[in-house]
């Protein structure tokens, strides 16, 4: 599989050199997204001529981030594979990832995050992603686990084509509802997580800003879900009232 590693990142200083160390132990092109951090990402270790450092001048959010890594693993592959850079994901279940996906299938594979129940997680991240499976479901969406997850596997370039509108955290939520919509098949499969004490996290997630964007973006597909349900319908009577 011709996968490229894609590392959204913002302000993530402490954490996200080691994240790129141990993806770049794979040997395949990582590309890691430099969102408006303050200060900016320093320069690459000169020990990792596989990696690649792009820049966003100013914060554009989570989905505008993995959208510039993906037109770039494009360039040199046909599958992206997403991790946070703030170290929760235990980078060599992206093995598992890969090995979802059955021969000539093109997925997109959610890591679906064990564990979540423990005292260390934040309520934020159980809670919202009760909320978020829910909502995704409601709007015509797959029905998976951990619809948070940011620890997935992309096919390029069915992805980039999705017109996924989210350019935020939301933006791996509408991505799966599109990718429902347009038959682009989506699956699962079991990851571990660790999150680093509170002292040491760095976490950009607003609980009440993102809740409303949330709503937002699930109010946006809903409402778009039924317009095509009744249009659908419309145009199936006209064709009945011919016959």
């Amino acid at each position: 599989m011709d996968a490229s590693f894609v590392i959204p990142a913002y302000n993530h200083h402490a954490q996200v050199w080691d994240v790129v160390s141990q993806v770049s132990r794979f040997g395949r092109p990582v590309f890691v997204v430099d969102d408006g951090s303050d200060p900016p990402l320093g320069e690459l270790p000169k020990h990792m001529p596989q990696v690649k450092l792009l820049r966003h001048p100013e914060n554009r959010g989570k989905g505008a981030a993995l959208m510039t890594g993906f037109r770039a693993a494009a360039e040199v592959g046909s599958w992206a594979i997403t991790l946070d850079a703030d170290g929760q994901h235990l980078v060599p279940d992206a093995k598992k990832l890969m090995e979802a996906v059955a021969p000539g299938q093109r997925a997109l594979v959610v890591g679906r995050r064990t564990m979540m129940d423990l005292p260390n997680v934040p309520w934020t991240s159980q809670w919202g992603r009760r909320f978020s499976n829910f909502w995704v479901r409601m709007a015509g969406g797959p029905a998976v686990l951990d619809s948070q997850s940011g620890f997935r596997l992309y096919p390029l370039p069915e992805t980039i084509e999705l017109g996924v509108r989210s350019r935020r955290f939301q933006f791996e939520v509408e991505v799966l509802v599109l990718a429902a919509w347009h038959g682009l098949p989506v699956t699962e499969a079991e990851v571990g997580v660790f999150y680093q004490p509170p002292e040491n996290r760095v976490s950009h997630f607003r609980p009440g800003l993102d809740f409303w964007r949330n709503t937002r973006t699930f109010s946006r597909l809903i409402a778009k879900r039924l317009w095509l349900c009744l249009t659908c319908q419309g145009r199936e009577s006209r064709q009945i009232g011919r016959g």
